[in-house]
């Protein structure tokens, strides 16, 4: 089930139960975990990108493991705002996902997330490109998730 705001899928979220970020790239899918509170983001990991049912498969045990209730997938928009190819195949992918697992959903705005990341993991961290290739897609996810969590909390 796709929810059309983060505020709708929270509202149907048991307590207790966290939601898990999700940044769908190309090759590799950076995921993000909230704490139980939903009020924190954290980079959890970083997985090869594959079929539908084996990602769907690998979040039902993950459900299990962290009492995940719900995915936020980041929503590439156009720089202006517009819905284009991307942002259709990324809604498309996490329909596809939330039938085959049984997890409800939302998408998220996620324009810039990782550019915002690799900025931060240059200036900041001094990291290498080798090193921030292994942690862009997870630092992402929880960027992309925490702005989520912030903008439902504010409402």
């Amino acid at each position: 089930m796709l929810f059309s705001t983060i505020q709708d899928l929270l509202l149907q979220l048991p307590k207790g139960y966290r939601v898990l970020g999700i940044d769908p790239g190309s090759k590799q899918i950076g995921l993000a975990l909230s704490d139980v509170s939903l009020m924190l983001a954290s980079p959890y990991e970083t997985i090869k990108r594959g079929k539908v049912s084996a990602f769907a498969q690998y979040l039902q045990q993950l459900a299990l493991k962290e009492q995940i209730g719900g995915l936020v997938c980041g929503l590439p928009l156009s720089l202006d705002g517009q819905f284009g190819p991307a942002a259709q195949a990324a809604k498309d992918w996490i329909t596809a996902v939330s039938n085959v697992s049984g997890l409800p959903a939302c998408l998220w705005d996620e324009r810039l997330s990782s550019s915002a990341v690799n900025r931060f993991l240059i200036e900041q961290a001094d990291l290498s490109r080798k090193k921030r290739n292994q942690i862009v897609d997870k630092m992402a996810a929880s960027y992309m998730l925490q702005a989520a969590l912030d903008a439902a909390k504010n409402r």
